[in-house]
């Protein structure tokens, strides 16, 4: 059970709204960590803001690897749950795929260097060392990606921590962080 309580749509605040009305028009439906953002139309909106942003920056199937990746490093089963569903079916990682980027890694030489950057980003908290910069580099990236790719890790370790410190009830297919990748 969920230690803050989601709001069911109807009764987030009215400021909330229209944002939840874009996330439903966008997904067909509005999870449960949508609506309990929309506790905070601040909250909900920074994040709708950044998220919206950088789905500019790079391509969904980066996206979605670093946020298995950081799901994962960050034991949130929500996210992980969410982030296997969009990799599935939304960016069409496959399941072998989605194992190995849970770990970190992908067998995507390109996709490696940011997945395997991403986790140490994570790891360390950004005291990443100048070999990592320079694989990330070496692999294509610029440094503007480079700041693209640490800005989806904060926002990935931002839901991490709002679905964890809520036990945020999953509403995807669930999958474990327990589980091996």
């Amino acid at each position: 059970m969920s230690r803050i309580i989601v709001p069911t749509r109807e009764a987030a605040p009215a400021p909330s709204q229209p944002l939840l009305d874009a996330v439903e028009k966008q997904l067909g439906v509005v999870p449960n960590l949508f609506r309990l953002l929309a506790l905070s139309p601040a909250a909900l909106q920074g994040f709708l803001g950044l998220s919206g942003s950088l789905a500019k920056a790079l391509d969904v199937k980066t996206r979605e690897r670093i946020a298995l990746a950081v799901a994962q490093i960050n034991g949130c089963d929500y996210c992980l749950s969410a982030h296997t569903y969009l990799g599935l079916n939304l960016a069409k990682i496959d399941g072998v795929e989605i194992a190995l980027n849970r770990k970190g890694a992908s067998s995507d030489a390109k996709a490696n260097a940011a997945v395997a950057f991403a986790a140490k980003v994570t790891q360390t908290r950004g005291k990443v060392t100048n070999a990592d910069l320079a694989a990330v580099r070496e692999a294509g990236f610029s440094d503007a990606q480079i700041v693209e790719i640490i800005a989806v890790v904060a926002e990935n370790v931002f839901t991490n921590l709002v679905n964890i410190v809520a036990k945020t009830e999953i509403d995807f297919p669930i999958v474990h962080t327990a589980e091996a990748a």
